[in-house]
């Protein structure tokens, strides 16, 4: 078959790409957009002796990008998509037995593999635009791979792309040949327009646009995060540049003839203004563009394990697709490329694009791994090791929806989920309702849920669905068809046990089956929802569903703390004991109630974290009551327990001990005490059912149970209570600092050579001296001293102050005494 291919850079490069998969089954291509590789590298190999005949299938990260490239290569051929190239694909499929080149989406191909580990009838896989790194390519070659060293050491792999972390690959595939090819020669020049943190991304968009309109010729194509910001600045643009400028949205919820307008060519003495998401970087050419304009911004979803939930986040591009989407700009002739950002900043932007298994939602992947037989995706040829949270999150779903066993192997309900091409959730929730005769609307919703943008973009999923199935348009129609296609298949898994029912079923019963931990309660106030799974939601006041008791959440985002509602149907709580009794637990619980202060018992029946309804019960005794004050004292801290002054004092000596000598001496701070209520407070309250009841006596007696048998006779050497002066008196000693400290009057001490100290005069005590009147005087950790030294100045003082007590000028030889002089003297 002779083939006259396009003067494009890869063509040079042909006998080195035919001369690496002749000789080896590997090979990796790296060439910039334009270079030609997605449609003249399949050409070439379909008379490739080695081919033998049999397919070439080449995987496309997305749907446009499937058909572009079909249309491209069936083009070349003078035929038409479905002959010698067709396309497959969700919802759209043209192939024949003619043909020898199909173009797949990732997530096809991976199916395609899975159902068919041998790979009968294909030669070559090759995966196109593999810098993006989606999870469907990263599986997907991780199983080719896999099927080429156990089962087809014939079938040829290509990895190509337009920027590549070539290190990494080529170590992944063992280093294979690497053929790196140039792109277009035409210069593209790069302008800077920094965009000051209060001007919105969408008035900076449209102004460059206005300015790029005036000042250049030739078709626009501006790079937006989203859909939504490309709807603003369409709205913006409407009306500015008359006739013969038409403004083209690109992004992928849009209709099938919507995207092909987009990326046509304007007809001549006409210009296009294109905007776009990253779906343009790449894989598809829209052709008469020489100017691009560059937001610097994507959206990626990001999966947080702990709340189940996948947001989009706004962040910056990687250098390698600004450079990507600056080239766009020099595909047929010269070009200019206006960054929305600093030119500083260019540094700064990571190399690439973060690959999609860091942080993605691993459902659906473990899930295709527990049927090729991995339960662990180390022994996969995988270039990133997926993130241990998002796994265990995804294996504890699939054993709660009955996919897989504890070991993390396939159950029989597991192969029929993966059967219907649908995401776990989804899939769960049809084989449900196909046991009540209800699999046909379970798929239209499931479809509805897993193509955005059918039904409108209403909350209710009721209305969402009802709209869907009078929705008129191709994109509908396919999705309808798709549902069907699902629902029978469906029903032959299920041996057919049940006839579908022409009665209606509501949205909220059907999603009972894909998200029982989203099955969220009005917690007080329009809008405001707790989850099953304990987390918060809202949605805004306006919105009907906001007045709804119960719901059952299917699409959310936002971080856990503050999730916004995007899809939910309503629900009542009849009809979630009904279908999901195993959801409702009924437990007899006591706890602390902070209002009245005391422990009290309740019958509460429950959802997980929601509170169903609460039956009153008689105050709990005995062991259960002291733990209900116990979760009192965690709730509101240890100052609510009422120390006796001893109780009190040996807290503090405990505290001074274990500070200065550590184990085994007894934690007693507040962290400590509370940690340890199981062992010093629960087993010394006895029928105890409020803080004002309980003894001091009780809490002292449960600090000695702290301190360990053993060293209870050292308590009182090491920190006694007390101090004897000279004269007989018995002074407390306090612990609450780093040092032990003992206030004292100073005539009390009279007599007194050496400095008093405890633990067999080990350590000194800090002594506050006061005067009679028990006012401090003075500061020392040496009585001596202060005897020779600023005694002088003291007693000066102090005789003038307090003439009936006495003030001798030797201190250190005079009587010590509690009283004052007798009168006369």
């Amino acid at each position: 078959m002779t083939i006259r291919f396009p003067d494009l850079p890869i063509t040079s490069k042909l006998p080195d790409i035919l001369s690496a998969l002749e000789t080896g089954n590997r090979l990796i291509l790296s060439a910039p957009p334009g270079a030609g590789k997605t449609t003249i590298v399949p050409l070439a190999l379909l008379d490739q002796a080695w081919l033998g005949g049999e397919r070439i299938i080449l995987l496309e990260p997305r749907r446009l990008a499937a058909r572009a490239a079909a249309g491209r290569m069936a083009a070349l051929m003078k035929e038409t998509v479905g002959e010698t190239v067709g396309y497959r694909m969700r919802l759209d499929n043209k192939v024949s037995t003619k043909t020898r080149i199909e173009v797949v989406t990732e997530g096809v191909f991976v199916r395609m593999v899975l159902d068919d580990p041998e790979l009968a009838g294909i030669g070559a896989v090759l995966f196109d635009e593999f810098h993006e790194r989606s999870l469907d390519a990263d599986l997907g070659l991780a199983l080719a791979l896999d099927v080429q060293g156990a089962l087809r050491e014939d079938l040829r792999i290509g990895v190509m792309s337009a920027t590549l972390d070539i290190d990494r690959v080529c170590g992944l595939l063992g280093d294979p040949p690497a053929v790196i090819s140039e792109g277009r020669s035409f210069p593209v020049s790069i302008e800077y327009r920094d965009r000051p943190g209060t001007v919105k991304i969408e008035d900076a968009v449209t102004a460059a646009i206005v300015e790029a309109h005036q000042k250049e010729a030739g078709s626009i194509l501006a790079f937006l995060p989203g859909q939504a910001e490309i709807r603003r600045v369409a709205e913006r643009l409407e009306g500015l540049f008359g006739e013969n400028t038409r403004i083209a949205p690109l992004y992928g919820n849009l209709s099938q003839s919507e995207q092909d307008a987009a990326i046509r060519s304007a007809p001549a003495g006409e210009r296009k203004v294109v905007l776009a998401t990253s779906i343009a970087e790449t894989s598809i050419t829209i052709d008469g563009v020489r100017v691009v304009i560059d937001s610097g911004l994507q959206r990626l979803p990001v999966f947080e394990p702990a709340s189940g939930i996948s947001r989009l986040e706004t962040v910056r591009v990687s250098r390698a697709s600004a450079e990507q989407r600056a080239g766009r700009a020099g595909r047929t002739e010269p070009g200019t490329a206006i960054r929305l950002w600093h030119e500083g900043q260019t540094a700064s932007l990571p190399a690439f694009t973060p690959p999609e298994i860091l942080a993605s939602d691993l459902t659906g992947f473990v899930l295709d791994l527990a049927h090729w037989g991995v339960t662990d995706p180390a022994t996969l040829s995988l270039i990133d090791r997926p993130p241990t949270p998002a796994l265990k999150e995804a294996r504890a779903l699939l054993l709660g929806l009955g996919a897989v066993d504890d070991q993390g192997r396939l159950t029989a309900r597991g192969h029929a989920m993966r059967g219907l091409a649908l995401p776990a959730r989804l899939a769960s929730m049809v084989l449900a309702a196909t046991d009540d005769g209800y699999a046909h609307a379970a798929a239209e919703l499931a479809v509805l849920l897993t193509e955005q943008g059918l039904g409108g973009s209403d909350v209710d999923l009721d209305e969402r669905l009802r709209r869907f199935r009078r929705e008129t348009g191709e994109r509908a129609a396919a999705a309808r068809r798709l549902a069907a296609g699902i629902a029978r298949q469906a029903n032959g898994l299920a041996g057919a046990k049940a006839k579908e029912k022409e009665t209606a079923i509501s949205v909220g019963r059907l999603l009972l089956h894909a998200y029982p931990d989203r099955i969220s309660r009005n917690r007080g106030g329009r809008g405001r929802f707790v989850l099953a799974n304990g987390r918060g939601a809202e949605l805004p006041e306006t919105e009907r569903l906001s007045g709804a008791n119960m719901l059952v959440v299917a699409d959310l985002t936002g971080k856990a703390a503050q999730a916004r509602i995007l899809a939910a149907a309503e629900i009542d709580r009849e009809t979630v004991e009904a279908e999901r009794p195993d959801m409702v637990t009924r437990d007899e619980i006591s706890g602390f109630d902070p209002v009245s202060r005391q422990v009290r018992a309740r019958r509460v029946a429950r959802i997980g974290a929601i509170t169903l309804e609460e039956t009153p019960l008689p105050k709990p005794r005995g062991e259960m009551a002291a733990r209900g004050l116990a979760d009192g004292i965690r709730q509101l801290g240890l100052r609510e327990l009422a120390f006796s002054k001893a109780g009190e004092q040996l807290r503090q000596r405990l505290g001074f001990l274990h500070r200065s000598l550590g184990e085994p001496w007894p934690d007693v701070s507040e962290e400590g005490l509370i940690e340890a209520l199981e062992r010093w407070f629960i087993p010394f309250q006895s029928d105890v059912t409020r803080f004002e009841d309980i003894k001091p006596g009780s809490l002292h007696d449960g600090l000695m149970a702290l301190v360990p048998h053993e060293l209870v006779r050292s308590l009182d050497q090491l920190a006694p209570t007390h101090f004897t002066a000279p004269t007989g008196q018995a002074h407390p000693i306090r612990y609450d600092g780093t040092e032990p400290v003992l206030a004292i009057r100073v005539q009390e001490l009279f007599g007194l050579k050496t400095h008093p100290s405890i633990a067999g005069g080990k350590l000194s005590l800090v002594l506050e001296l006061t005067s009679p009147a028990h006012r401090p005087i003075q500061t020392t950790r040496d009585l001596p001293g202060f005897w020779a030294g600023s005694w002088k100045d003291v007693r000066s003082e102090m005789r003038g102050r307090y003439p009936r007590h006495p003030w001798p000028e030797d201190p250190a030889a005079a009587l010590p005494t509690t009283r004052a002089k007798p009168r006369g003297t």
